[in-house]
């Protein structure tokens, strides 16, 4: 008799408001290596850009979002963290790039090597590898 197969997650899908959609999908796409496809609506309202198997969903202010990065409550958090390979290596990509680096890769107390980028509208992402 086959074992049931379990239900599992497979990714997550950050969803972020940003102040000027076309600006922010370029910024990941030039500054941090992400790709997308297309926008949706005309004029655009939303765009998913992706790296490898992370997706981000960013929706323009078109229906009165508007950016809530959470360093706005707390100057210690992030709005999202992204487990890497080689993190070193995509620090060095970023920095190429020119992307807005907050922090070098550090090793951290709980177990991984990470550092932190920001975005146009202030969103603060960390990119992180387990140590162990």
């Amino acid at each position: 008799m086959s074992e049931a197969k379990q239900p599992q997650a497979l990714n997550i899908s950050p969803y972020f408001f940003v102040s000027d959609l076309t600006a922010a999908a370029e910024h990941y796409r030039d500054k941090l290596g992400f790709a997308f496809d297309r926008y949706w609506g005309d004029p655009p309202v939303f765009v998913m850009v992706r790296r490898d198997r992370v997706q981000l969903m960013l929706r323009g202010p078109n229906y009165g979002g508007r950016p809530q990065p959470n360093r706005a409550l707390d100057c210690d958090t992030w709005d999202a963290y992204l487990y890497v390979r080689d993190v070193d290596a995509l620090h060095a990509e970023f920095g190429r790039r020119g992307a807005t680096i907050l922090r070098p890769p550090e090793d951290q107390v709980y177990g991984c090597r990470d550092f932190e980028v920001q975005d146009l509208d202030g969103y603060v992402i960390c990119f992180g590898q387990d140590l162990g």
